[in-house]
């Protein structure tokens, strides 16, 4: 979980919930983790249904919050198929993966990679 607090702490935050990447265990060390983290969507759901454009696609795929426009209604979080739209819950809005790779660094098991 290295990477999510190298996320949080990435924009001056700090600890697991104001992170954009979230590892989960799939059934313990036996079986693994999986990574949920916006995979740049080209035509992405998000923002499609974000009512105030609080979100635009991102050149390369995904999206770029600009959370002033935002106001928490979580259509995003909910239009999301994977899951990767995290919520920030004591501003009431969405926590976007920005694709900086930092996390990446993070992963003492190499298996983050960021694709441009």
């Amino acid at each position: 979980m290295s990477c999510m607090f190298a996320c949080s702490r990435r924009f001056g935050e700090g600890g697991l919930a104001k992170s954009a990447i979230h590892v989960a265990s799939i059934g313990g060390v036996e079986r693994g983790f999986k990574v949920v983290v916006c995979r740049g969507c080209e035509d992405p759901s998000c923002a499609a249904v974000c009512p105030t454009r609080a979100l635009v696609r991102r050149k390369g795929g995904g999206v770029i919050l600009n959370a002033q426009k935002c106001i928490g209604c979580g259509n995003c979080a909910r239009a999301c198929p994977i899951g990767a739209v995290m919520w920030d819950y004591e501003s009431n809005k969405p926590i976007i993966c920005v694709h900086c790779g930092y996390c990446t660094s993070y992963c003492p098991y190499n298996v983050l990679a960021l694709s441009r």
